[in-house]
């Protein structure tokens, strides 16, 4: 066995049509789960929504469906293959420049851990639990601030989550998205081009406030202020004219899932 072997192996994985066919199902699942969020999230800007306006909810009404539990199965293998895509891709990154190398590397692990983390949430309601992620977020939030140096540590999370809400816009404003996807030419590239503009703004717009509330919640001491993406999304809905922001936002994201599916797609590997 050569020295070479464990990197030769993870490249091949990472290669392997399989692999690559279960990633392009992450990317869809991803796209049904920001879809549902929105739909939420749009509901609760008309007024008549009372439920979670997250990925709780989201593979809540999943659950709730008949045939749930295989969507949700599916939804759990999507998520994980799409993890062990972007470990393997963290892993394998290639360029001349170390520091944007590590930078890309550091980006694909943390994505990596949100799709394992999610696609455990979504075991959870496939095996017929449940669980809040507003409530995991304060348990958590609570947590830190009780402990020594907790509120300095809250403030880098909601930096943290403020620097990749940038990201977000920033990656839709300059249409970065397209080095990730092999646009078709004609109205269909376009229309692509188009939902992902709208859409990467939409989820950093939401995401920005998510780091808001984070922020607050370590500035005031209160572990309630910080109740994910659910509490960010009503939290607009309560600003003056906050309905028609969250529909927008939430119609933003229905355009990201919409992307996501476009990636499943014709994803670059």
């Amino acid at each position: 066995m050569t020295p070479d072997s464990p990197t030769d192996a993870a490249r091949a994985a990472k290669g392997s049509a399989a692999l690559q066919a279960l990633a392009r199902l992450g990317f869809a699942v991803n796209g049904l789960l920001h879809i549902l969020i929105a739909a939420i999230a749009v509901t609760v800007a008309i007024g008549s929504g009372e439920d979670t306006a997250d990925q709780s909810g989201a593979l809540g009404q999943l659950a709730a469906n008949p045939g749930g539990v295989f969507i949700l199965w599916t939804v759990v293998v999507g998520l994980f293959a799409l993890g062990v895509w972007l470990l393997l891709s963290a892993f394998l990154m290639q360029g001349s420049d170390p520091k944007r190398r590590w930078s890309r590397r550091a980006a694909n692990l943390s994505k990596a851990a949100v799709y394992f983390v999610l696609g455990g949430t979504a075991a959870t309601f496939a095996l017929g639990g449940a669980t809040s992620s507003g409530g995991s977020a304060q348990d958590a939030t609570a947590a830190l601030l009780g402990a020594p140096g907790g509120v300095v540590l809250l403030v880098f999370a909601g930096l943290v989550v403020l620097a990749v809400a940038g990201y977000f816009v920033f990656k839709g404003v300059a249409k970065k998205f397209t080095t990730d996807i092999a646009v078709p030419s004609g109205p269909t590239g376009k229309a692509i081009i188009g939902l992902g503009v709208v859409g990467y703004i939409a989820k950093g717009i939401a995401l920005g406030v998510v780091a808001v509330l984070i922020l607050y919640a370590a500035f005031t001491h209160d572990p309630s202020k910080s109740s994910g993406l659910d509490g960010a999304l009503k939290g607009l809905a309560a600003l003056p004219s906050g309905g028609l922001i969250l529909g927008a936002v939430g119609i933003g994201l229905i355009m990201y899932g919409v992307y996501c599916f476009a990636r499943a797609w014709r994803a670059r590997f």
